[in-house]
């Protein structure tokens, strides 16, 4: 069931109608296919705690029953968190990630924790993977923590043959645990100028397969392959909205309109910088959504306008502690180094973005974002030095 009167709160709280602000998408570009959004010019009050520092590239987050945090870094390790609290400690697991390419944009990426981790200690990873040191494919991993939680050992290659950059561009990679136990991973299209229309090249898409074997799950669009949705540019962020089963995905766009998308099983995204085939280097002009060329692609929910703000991770804040906030969507920005607040009705149209102060200037780039089962929201700082895990929650 949506929770029709939280969404509302949270529109009214957070819409201001008459606010300008181009870069968080009150006046879409020429050629955009998402309607203009009011923006807020103030924001609910959040309460944002330093869980721990020294990380670096934080990329994504996983929460252990027994209250520790673990963190994927993109320079290919682990942290364990003693908690996810302010003052917790982080030990480095020790784990073979050798073969993990890290440049540019590839490296140790997104992560999830497996549903069963009490009894599997399984949790699966998606990294840059090369062989006798050239780079091979970008490949989900599925290890298993220690009992003494010192180290991770690998149990296998759950899903390869993602295709990978040589310079690590637009790796993607974040894997989501669905409603229904599925497994969707957002992928890059390496800069690819075909990847992300072809839809025998896992680059470009949305994927959905099985957790603990990989396959690609029985009712997908087309049997026997895992491509879920396809003509995407770069999908950083999947969040699974709280009640409703809905899939929003935030995208990088090229030097303009960023996306948040709601998939559709089987559907196109519109990006294709090969223009259908017609020239083989990576045409970044086109629109990120064509629908002159693709007239059925599915147009996005909200996009930042002539401007990029590099978004990366989504997540649903969830649960009646976030007052007029529940239910609202958060995506992060790199480039932007913001957080964005999105009010979306029911059928997932954004009726309103914010942007909170107290990210204005303190914490620069924003990568991961997940919501843990206290009912905060961990973020964690992408700046390459000293990064952060932080704790989000509404101030009292």
């Amino acid at each position: 069931m949506f929770r029709t009167r939280a969404l509302t709160a949270a529109a009214a709280a957070l819409g201001l109608a008459g606010c300008s602000d181009s870069a968080v998408g009150q006046v879409p570009a020429p050629g955009s296919t998402a309607p203009a959004t009011p923006t807020s010019a103030v924001a609910p009050a959040l309460a944002v705690e330093t869980v721990a520092g020294g990380l670096t590239h934080g990329w994504d987050i996983g929460f252990l029953p027994d209250g520790k945090v673990l963190v994927s870094q993109r320079t290919g390790q682990f942290a364990l968190l003693s908690s996810g609290r302010p003052g917790a400690t982080a030990t480095t697991l020790r784990a073979d990630t050798a073969d993990i390419q890290v440049r540019g944009e590839g490296g140790l990426l997104g992560m999830v924790v497996h549903p069963d981790f009490a009894t599997s200690r399984e949790f699966t990873s998606c990294q840059t993977h090369t062989e006798g040191g050239q780079p091979k494919d970008i490949r989900l991993v599925t290890w298993k923590l220690s009992d003494d939680e010192q180290s991770a050992t690998k149990v296998k290659d759950l899903l390869t043959g993602l295709p990978i950059a040589a310079s690590g561009r637009h790796s993607g990679c974040r894997p989501t645990i669905a409603a229904d136990g599925a497994l969707l991973v957002g992928t890059g299209d390496t800069a690819s100028a075909s990847a992300s229309q072809d839809r025998g090249n896992l680059g470009g898409k949305v994927l959905r397969i099985d957790l603990k074997t990989g396959a690609p799950l029985a009712d997908n669009p087309t049997p026997g392959s895992p491509v879920y949705t396809y003509g995407h540019r770069n999908v950083q962020g999947v969040a699974i909205r709280p009640g409703s089963g809905q899939v929003l995905t935030a995208e990088h766009g090229p030097d303009k309109n960023d996306e948040v998308n709601l998939l559709v099983a089987g559907a196109n995204y519109g990006w294709d910088p090969s223009q259908g085939g017609t020239v083989s280097e990576y045409d970044e002009s086109v629109p990120m959504t064509d629908l002159t060329r693709f007239p059925d692609a599915v147009p996005a929910k909200w996009e930042s306008g002539p401007t990029t703000e590099a978004v990366c991770a989504s997540a649903f804040l969830d649960g009646e502690q976030w007052g007029a906030l529940n239910g609202a969507l958060v995506v992060t920005a790199l480039k932007g180094a913001k957080l964005l607040l999105l009010s979306l009705d029911k059928d997932a149209n954004v009726q309103s973005v914010a942007i909170p102060p107290e990210f204005a200037d303190q914490f620069g780039r924003l990568r991961a974002a997940r919501t843990g089962p206290d009912g905060a929201l961990y973020v964690t700082t992408s700046n390459g030095s000293d990064d952060k895990l932080l704790r989000i929650t509404p101030k009292a």
